[in-house]
């Protein structure tokens, strides 16, 4: 090898089996997701509505007072997220904000109707934010008196959908590969292999998580009003939609998170800057540990705003969830985040040593124990049931997820054994720094341009390529341009003639094809989690389909709804009492009143006192307390309805010291 005549460039030996694993990969990473996407089905929340009063398709005799809405989990609403239209497209509702209805564990609002309603078909359009952030919308139509027809066109889109929908989907699996990225690969510097710490390729893969993360955050942050609002990527830079997110739960995740890198951009910093340059061993180790500590503490944090706004803070056992979701995602990341930076060494960095790697498969081990424990714990708790595992759209992506992690086991069992291949073939170090291969990268003049790798003294040359290259030498000490386009071609042939060899290492070869494998499935793997962070859990889903059962069966009786009129006779004493009684069966029921004046304005009365009779059978009367919770909102629980009849329900009224009425009102209970 000469430097007579050298190539122009990196000679094509030299770049293809880089760009052809580059491509390999890319080309993979587009098509698992594309694939992916295309056959997912429309992410729907975790909360969902599992009754109405009045239901779905019911004709009612009489106009109601109120429409109610009950979901299987708490839900946040604004003050437009019920509407109620009549068959001309007006409002039926008083425009008023949502009241919260809700007794025990009972998720219910309601929105009232105005008076002199006239028959029709009525629609009734909702939208709001599950508790684990997500948009949930529908909407359902009643009739009084008679069905009839109607201007309103039922919404066809979920809240959620459309370009916002997709935008922040894109985004939210960005922020997931990002945290990967960054807590993966800096774990494996530290964990696996410390001298990689000033290594250009491992510096950037970690710096570009971190970008990432941070830009995917944002853009979440931005699009979050429209995400779960209007849907309009114009309301994207809405301060006021902005301003309104930073209010809620999932808003305030997300800051968290920015707060969080910015710590982080200062422990990359640390980690590539004075750590990559300090050389006692002494004082190297204490700083190992104090970043390790401090990187640990980061990253959960990180993972935890993920737990604290999404499926694990809602549902059953949210206490035990969030941690155990927070250990989810850091074996996760130790997993898949040291494998894409395991992969890069590989392929970018000539020295990497068979130690690094072995830690790296002890670590990889620990991390799937972690993942199988934690999964298995979560799959319990989202789904519930082997019914919920095959009959619904959570259960069956939780069942691709388990059959990639299996793939992906499967993948790593033969890195394992590429692994110790390469430890019994000596591999253990190398000569090659990656300083040198930076070096080439920039142009830098190479030590030597035909030195190996082996440390072996250059071949004789003919006395005609000496002869020539004296010649190239006189030649370019009058040019320096020329000079320095030959010192890159002799770096170029050197980089060629070391990554030869490093390729011809077959542990190291087939090691590196293992690793690109198992990288291909877990990009699979991130994008069915992040699938199933956004999809209804199945748990959530068989309960709502019993509810939407039990609600379209013939009901033995159901919720009672009164108005009853009042007039103390004192000044200011007329007004309107109006109750509700849930479930309005036997046993126990949960009592709201709501008391209003004459302007249907909330009424403050110092006093209301219940009592109901069954005649019929001489009970009673059967005393109940209300207690005030609000200005005119007053509820009493624990009511004991013995058995089912006309019950007469008495309702006193003190407006002041002097002035209250009973009023009496004959219903059916049960």
């Amino acid at each position: 090898m000469t430097a007579t005549a050298p190539p122009s460039g990196p000679s094509p030996s030299a770049l293809r089996r880089p760009l052809t694993a580059a491509g390999l990969l890319t080309a993979l990473l587009g098509a698992v997701f594309g694939l992916l996407l295309a056959v997912a089905a429309p992410a729907s929340a975790h909360a969902a509505l599992t009754g109405s009063d009045p239901q779905d398709g019911a004709v009612v005799a009489t106009a109601p007072q109120q429409v109610t809405l009950t979901f299987s989990e708490q839900v946040a609403l604004g003050s437009d997220s019920i509407r109620v239209l009549d068959p001309s497209g007006k409002r039926a509702d008083t425009d008023a904000a949502p009241r919260d209805l809700h007794s025990g564990s009972t998720v219910k609002y309601g929105v009232a109707l105005r008076g002199g309603l006239p028959d029709g078909t009525y629609t009734v359009a909702w939208q709001a934010v599950s508790a684990d952030s997500h948009p949930v919308s529908g909407a359902f139509t009643f009739s009084i008196g008679a069905p009839s027809e109607t201007t309103v066109a039922l919404p066809g889109n979920e809240a959620g959908g459309g370009l916002v929908g997709t935008l922040y989907d894109i985004a939210r699996y960005a922020a997931y590969a990002g945290f990967i990225v960054l807590a993966g690969g800096a774990a494996f510097v530290l964990a696996c292999w410390q001298r990689g710490a000033g290594a250009r390729p491992l510096q950037r893969l970690v710096v570009r998580g971190w970008m990432t993360l941070t830009a995917a955050t944002i853009a979440m942050l931005l699009l979050r009003s429209s995400y779960t609002g209007s849907g309009k990527l114009g309301d994207v830079l809405d301060l006021d939609g902005l301003k309104a997110v930073l209010d809620t739960k999932p808003g305030a995740a997300l800051v968290s998170r920015l707060l969080l890198l910015g710590a982080s951009a200062l422990f990359v910093a640390v980690l590539f800057g004075t750590y990559a340059k300090r050389e006692d061993p002494r004082e190297k180790k204490d700083l190992t540990f104090g970043l390790a500590i401090g990187g640990a503490v980061i990253a959960a944090g990180i993972a935890g705003t993920w737990a604290l706004a999404e499926h694990a803070s809602t549902g059953i056992q949210p206490g035990i969830a969030m941690p155990v979701d927070v250990l989810h995602l850091l074996a996760v990341a130790a997993w898949l985040g040291g494998l894409a930076a395991l992969l890069t060494a590989l392929y970018r960095t000539p020295d990497l040593p068979s130690e690094a790697v072995r830690r790296f498969s002890a670590i990889a081990f620990v991390s799937v124990v972690v993942l199988v424990a934690t999964g298995i714990y979560q799959s319990w708790r989202q789904v519930g049931t082997w019914s919920a595992l095959t009959g619904t759209g959570y259960g069956q992506l939780l069942l691709v997820k388990v059959g990639l992690v299996a793939v992906l086991v499967g993948i790593a069992s033969m890195s394992r054994r590429w692994t110790g291949r390469l430890a019994a073939g000596g591999g253990a170090s190398a000569v090659v720094t990656p300083e040198t291969d930076e070096e080439t990268e920039a142009g830098a003049q190479p030590k030597t341009g035909t030195e190996t790798e082996a440390g072996a003294q250059p071949e004789a040359r003919p006395e005609t390529e000496a002869g020539a290259e004296t010649e190239a030498g006189t030649e370019t000490a009058e040019d320096p341009e020329r000079a320095a386009q030959l010192a890159r071609q002799r770096a170029a042939v050197a980089t060629a003639e070391k990554n030869r060899i490093r390729d011809a290492d077959p542990g190291r070869s087939g090691l590196r094809r293992s690793v690109l494998a198992e990288v291909g499935v877990a990009v699979a793997l991130l994008a069915v989690t992040t699938i199933l962070t956004s999809t209804e859990p199945g748990r959530t889903e068989e309960e709502a389909a019993r509810s939407s059962s039990a609600a379209a069966a013939p009901a033995q009786g159901g919720p009672v709804n009164l108005a009853l009129p009042f007039d103390t006779g004192g000044e200011n004493g007329k007004g309107t009492v109006r109750m509700d009684i849930d479930p309005g069966h036997t046993g126990a029921n949960v009592i709201h009143l709501w008391i209003e004046n004459a302007d249907k304005k909330p009424m403050d009365v110092p006093e209301v006192k219940l009592a109901f009779t069954l005649k019929s059978k001489d009970i009673g009367p059967l005393p109940a307390v209300p207690v005030r919770l609000t200005e005119g909102h007053w509820t009493a629980t624990g009511l004991q309805i013995p058995i089912a009849g006309d019950w007469d329900v008495a309702v006193t009224v003190r407006t002041s010291d002097i002035d209250q009425t009973t009023v009496t009102k004959n219903v059916k209970i049960g």
